[in-house]
């Protein structure tokens, strides 16, 4: 039911491809047209009969019309690009797409879901590089992000063998490079590599979303503010509907304590998905670090009712009440995550953040000596978390960020 126009001018292009498509047993009705959204005419239009099992070769047959149509200068090397195909095996295609959708969900169990499909795909078609880069993508999240519900060592190692196996299989896939950049900056630590892969992920798809959206990520980790900006912009140019690509930009204003420009951009993703819950989590940091503790809890409060009590979200929210003055109940949260972090896993990162927020800096020190011991994800924000500024003085904290690397050349 899309409006053209108004797709078009959401998403900031001058044409909109639509297109309906029935399936009745193993036939497949397509059709779709070319709409130019400025004056809303009509471009090009085709319908097509086909089977299922044709899908793929039909994909490649529109994408060459249209550019025939628009008569489009293309490259040898682009028009390769467009007719590229990762797997011939169209259920092995379905599977991948259904993985990507729960894996795009940022939750616990969309990522266990989509580690399924992923690994769906691969068994029907075991060269299926963009699969194993999936599967990637999902233990990348369990293990070292917001969701980090696997510890590090459990889940990093096969992120980077499916990464790898997905270069093995195509060494020009920006994805996989992205994958191991991932991997390289938030497990391994080791910047140079990690810099590398995401310029070669960039330089192999410069649209590719997540490659500038990680790559800001590096870039504010280690002090390249400026940097991390334009290419955070860039994600969200790209894919102006992404909300993670929208929290991002938001986030990463915090980490530059811009933060008023951070819940600017934050209301805005808010908008986009009043129950995106990495949204509500980034905006109480932001109000929080504003001196606006009292949204901040609400927002936390949110984030920690949507993801049914997630432990970063339940640690950012006793974080607030101990800045906020509140130490009995920052005290029974604490106590809460600490039962819970035996057992099962609890990003040590988090509790040290509570407890520099209660002033407890050798407590603080403790946690974040683990944290560095399982390689949490969290240690590569040592040098930019508002919340750990308390810290920054400390000759424990200025070695941590030199075993981390964050004191070395590349910052």
């Amino acid at each position: 039911e899309a409006d053209a126009q108004v797709v078009g001018r959401d998403l900031k292009v001058q044409a909109v491809l639509t297109g309906r498509m029935v399936q009745r047993g193993d036939n497949l009705s397509i059709s779709a047209e070319l709409v130019d959204v400025r004056n809303n005419s009509h471009l090009w239009g085709e319908q097509y009969n086909r089977k299922l099992s044709d899908i793929l070769a039909v994909q490649a047959e529109i994408s060459r019309e249209i550019s025939e149509k628009l008569r489009l200068q293309l490259s040898g090397e682009q028009q390769k690009q467009l007719t590229k195909r990762y797997t011939d095996n169209t259920e092995a295609y379905q599977l991948y797409l259904k993985g990507r959708y729960y894996w795009n969900k940022r939750t616990e169990e969309g990522l266990r879901k989509g580690i399924g499909y992923f690994n769906q795909a691969t068994e029907k078609d075991p060269n299926y590089a963009l699969a194993y880069s999936g599967l990637a993508d999902s233990y990348n999240f369990l293990g070292a992000f917001g969701i980090a519900v696997l510890p590090p060592r459990e889940s990093m190692p096969k992120a980077k063998s499916a990464a790898t196996r997905a270069l093995q299989i195509d060494d020009a896939l920006s994805e996989a490079h992205t994958s191991l950049a991932f991997v390289r900056l938030y497990y391994d630590w080791d910047w140079l590599e990690a810099e590398k892969e995401f310029k070669r992920a960039i330089e192999l798809n410069p649209n590719h979303v997540s490659a500038h959206q990680w790559y800001s990520h590096y870039l504010m980790a280690s002090g390249r503010t400026d940097e991390s900006f334009s290419e955070a912009k860039r994600a969200e140019e790209l894919d102006p509907l992404s909300l993670p690509a929208s929290m991002n930009l938001g986030w990463q204003s915090h980490f530059a304590r811009q933060y008023d420009q951070a819940i600017k951009e934050l209301l805005k993703t808010l908008e986009m998905d009043p129950s995106f819950v990495q949204g509500h989590w980034g905006l109480g940091l932001a109000y929080e670090q504003n001196g606006m503790v009292e949204k901040a809890v609400a927002e936390f409060q949110k984030a920690v009712a949507l993801s049914e009590g997630s432990p970063v979200y339940v640690a950012a929210l006793a974080h607030a009440y101990a800045v906020w003055g509140k130490r009995v109940e920052a005290m029974k949260m604490l106590n809460e995550l600490e039962d819970l972090s035996k057992r099962k896993y609890v990003p040590p990162y988090w509790i040290a953040t509570i407890y520099a927020g209660l002033g407890e800096k050798d407590r603080a020190f403790e946690w974040l000596e683990k944290s560095y011991e399982e390689r949490s994800g969290g240690m590569v924000w040592l040098k930019v978390d508002p919340r750990l500024d308390s810290l920054r003085f400390d000759s424990r904290f200025i070695g941590l960020l030199r075993r981390v690397g964050l004191e070395s050349g590349h910052s």
